[in-house]
């Protein structure tokens, strides 16, 4: 394979030559008399992609550096590395800082979305070739985009420049630099108008519900209005913090405002700007009626801004913290973006709660850690975090653009069968009506691929669907468990009317 020509072991030969005059290059004979004068990065992707195709390429072949690619081609480095990182992004390549970047997918193998299978199976799934696990848990990203090397640079900068005396216990709010750092970061990314003082570091969503939580049963609430469907994960926090979950269903505009009206409880955490797990909008109707009820109620609105980084075809929906400083709770974190080992999120806290909201993060665990703070800080102010947002919405929409295709093939014949919710996130819903959407994970895992149930995430009884996460698969595996889904359909419905 001509990638092997390219190894930088010392054992190994250097065939290609840099060519001073930049006509082209040894590396599949490429001959930049034939490439455009705009567009050069993609027209050197398709290069490698028709080659891939072709067989010239092979999986696990190493393609040339970049730099000398460039040398060779007469070009700027950062055409090559711009092609190599569409191809990334199509799951094409993959790179490694030592490793070089290597093919690792064959497209011709995955060109054509699964079709749905012709008679029962029987049999393991393909996905499950080798003991192999496809998860599609939903909300989980794709680790393998976490900036190492600039975390590590800047949390560098941080240990080289921090005075001994920052290693104390810090401040329960959070670190007074990032704290300033997301005042300005939350009103340029999500409007917020809000202060250093009302920000508090936490742990993550979670742990600002559990704070939460306890501020407000210590203030007389016993109640707290949920989403339904909404995520099954709040409403346990929720619940085992003392706070009683009451139902509010959700329609195409978002949570139904009249419904919590009617209802006892004054407080309501929702998602307005991608509703979990159906991934609508609140409409501004909603958001309207929602904001007065809180205003007229002395209510607290909880405001979960889970993943509101991640949008691909619409435009940014904005927070409802701006409308209603003293009504919203706004909460946040990195989990989506960057890594939920991280543990670092924040709350932007009304003022008649924050001192008793400073005092519950105080008792729980003192402070949040303080070297991920500043290091977060670094990103944050320096424009590296933008920058590894824009690299991940890229990335992201290209494998849900290839689910969704998948997903489309395998479930024609189904009736009902949609998929909503893609315009944002990292997740997207595929309804089911008249599915026994709880079987069906049971069938898929037994097979190893991992989703998630709508009905898991309903307090009332719905139609049936499943929550697909996208964010950490290749698109190549992406079919695989599209074609899975699509075989578990077909034998359920056997085993329904007999027919299929």
């Amino acid at each position: 394979m001509l990638g092997a020509r390219w190894s930088s072991g010392k054992d190994q030969p250097r065939v290609g030559t840099v060519d001073q005059t930049g006509t082209g290059a040894d590396f599949l004979q490429l001959d930049t008399a034939a490439a455009p004068t705009s567009g050069r990065a993609t027209w050197l992707a398709a290069r490698i992609r028709d080659a891939v195709s072709a067989g010239t390429i092979g999986l696990g072949d190493l393609l040339p550096p970049s730099r000398q690619l460039a040398g060779e081609l007469g070009w700027s480095r950062g055409v090559v590395v711009e092609a190599y990182q569409r191809l990334g992004e199509q799951g094409l390549v993959s790179a490694r800082s030592r490793g070089g970047t290597r093919i690792a997918l064959v497209p011709a193998a995955a060109a054509q979305p699964p079709s749905p299978p012709a008679a029962p199976v029987s049999s393991p799934s393909p996905a499950v070739g080798g003991g192999d696990v496809l998860d599609l848990t939903p909300g989980v990203p794709d680790l393998s985009l976490f900036p190492r090397s600039a975390w590590l640079r800047a949390e560098r900068e941080v240990l080289t420049q921090l005075p001994a005396s920052t290693l104390r216990y810090g401040d329960p709010a959070g670190d007074l630099s990032l704290r300033q750092a997301l005042v300005s970061w939350l009103a340029v990314q999500r409007g917020l108008r809000t202060t250093a003082d009302a920000v508090v570091i936490v742990t993550g969503v979670a742990q600002t519900l559990a704070l939460t939580a306890h501020v407000l049963t210590r203030a007389g609430h016993s109640r707290v209005a949920v989403e339904d469907p909404g995520s099954r994960g709040a409403r346990d926090e929720l619940a085992y913090w003392g706070l009683a979950p009451v139902p509010v269903p959700v329609d195409a505009q978002g949570l139904r405002v009249e419904v919590l009206e009617q209802g006892p409880a004054r407080v309501v955490v929702t998602t307005p700007a991608h509703q979990y797990p159906t991934g609508v909008a609140m409409s501004p109707q909603r958001r309207t009626e929602l904001l007065r009820w809180a205003a007229r109620t002395g209510g607290l609105v909880v405001e979960d801004d889970y993943d509101a980084e991640h949008r691909y075809d619409r435009a940014p929906t904005p927070a409802l913290q701006p409308s209603a400083p003293e009504s919203v709770l706004h909460t946040g974190s990195v989990s989506k973006a960057l890594a939920p080992a991280l543990r670092l999120g924040w709350a932007v806290v009304p003022e008649h709660l924050r001192e008793a909201f400073v005092e519950a993060k105080h008792a729980s665990d003192i402070s949040s850690p303080g070297l991920a703070q500043l290091t977060f800080e670094r990103l944050l102010s320096s424009g590296i975090y933008d920058q590894h947002l824009r690299r991940v919405r890229r990335h992201q929409r290209v494998r849900r653009d290839v689910l969704v295709a998948a997903l489309g093939a395998v479930t024609a014949g189904v009736p009902g069968a949609r998929v909503t919710g893609v315009a944002a996130g990292l997740h997207l819903l595929l309804e089911l009506p008249g599915v026994d959407d709880a079987a069906l994970v049971r069938a898929l895992a037994a097979e190893g691929v991992v989703v998630d149930a709508l009905s898991r995430h309903r307090v009332q009884e719905g139609p049936g669907g499943l929550v697909l996460g996208y964010a950490s698969l290749a698109p190549h595996r992406l079919h695989l468990a599209a074609a899975a889904i699509g075989s578990a359909l077909h034998e359920a419905g056997v085993r329904v009317d007999g027919r299929r």
